[in-house]
């Protein structure tokens, strides 16, 4: 898999400029349009995680490769990308148009933890098919961010995290709003969370060199210094799931991600997701999936 791309590592391989400011300022944003991208001296996305947020509206049928799922719209379409996830957008014909902007978490620092909208949770929801009422006021707000960071307003920036907001609120508007049946605590909430930017950190894995170092829950409760049975009633009140299967579920992910992005073979993959042997990494994979490795990577790939 592909190392993680970093700001810089996008107007590298994007552009033929680098802006300015990029290592002076705390935070960053820009928005460009996809046209400016396309043709026949486009080079394609790498499947690999960034270290910038992006979200893109995107017109035309295109394939997005997300974590462990590749799905293919037709249309209108909104998709939100963060550091945590490996993805790769690919178009499926040619002319296709629309626009997209990127920002760093630091662009936020002090307006909200913007991690904490479900279009940026794991898990969450990232793609969004817009009908014909809906693409005509995510087209306004990107062409009011074009206009908007153009000027020398000495509060654009403020302006444009505003934009970036009505983008995400746009979203979370077309999607039936989640009655969880499980209320959490505070308290339970708070560990929920912990665990999960713990879990979500080990991953993608980018090199079979790389070897995840938790793999269990008292693992996940060591290092956050709650007794297991804690950290399980804590999972079990803000998701139902006990903590064994939040892990699996995840590692299951991750392996598919790998079986299908990379050319490792079994023994290397079981490695790199903490199996010491590959019958153990099999037995696991196909009680998730339902599937063996190898038959997955063969009918992933067909």
């Amino acid at each position: 898999m592909n190392k993680t791309e970093s700001v810089e590592d996008f107007y590298r391989s994007k552009t033929n400029w680098m802006p300015e400011n990029l290592k002076k300022e705390l935070g960053h944003f820009n928005v460009f349009r996809l046209d400016d991208f396309s043709g026949p001296q486009a080079k394609p996305m790498p499947y690999s995680r960034k270290d910038f947020f992006k979200i893109s509206f995107i017109l035309g049928k295109n394939r997005a490769h997300y974590a462990d799922k590749v799905i293919e719209t037709d249309g209108p379409t909104l998709l939100f990308a963060n550091p945590q996830i490996p993805y790769k957008w690919e178009p499926l014909e040619t002319g296709y148009s629309g626009h997209f902007c990127i920002f760093t978490e630091a662009f936020f620092n002090h307006f909200g933890n913007i991690k904490e909208y479900p279009v940026f949770q794991p898990g969450g929801n990232p793609l969004f098919q817009l009908s014909e009422d809906q693409v005509e006021p995510i087209r306004l707000i990107y062409q009011q961010m074009h206009k908007e960071i153009a000027t020398d307003f000495a509060f654009k920036y403020d302006v444009l995290r505003t934009l970036v907001l009505q983008l995400i609120h746009a979203a979370l508007k077309m999607q039936p709003a989640k009655t969880s049946l499980y209320e959490a605590s505070n308290g339970a909430a708070r560990i929920a969370s912990m665990f999960t930017e713990l879990l979500e950190r080990q991953f993608p894995i980018e090199s079979s060199g790389q070897q995840i170092a938790f793999r269990s829950p008292t693992d996940f409760a060591s290092q956050l210094a709650v007794h297991v049975n804690h950290l399980n009633r804590a999972l079990k009140e803000t998701t139902g799931k006990t903590t064994s299967q939040v892990i699996a579920e995840r590692v299951a992910q991750e392996a598919k991600a790998l079986l299908i992005h990379t050319t490792w073979n079994i023994g290397e993959i079981a490695w790199s997701l903490g199996f010491e042997e590959s019958p153990h990494f099999i037995n696991f994979f196909k009680k998730q999936v339902e599937l063996t490795p190898k038959t997955f990577r063969e009918k992933a790939n067909v």
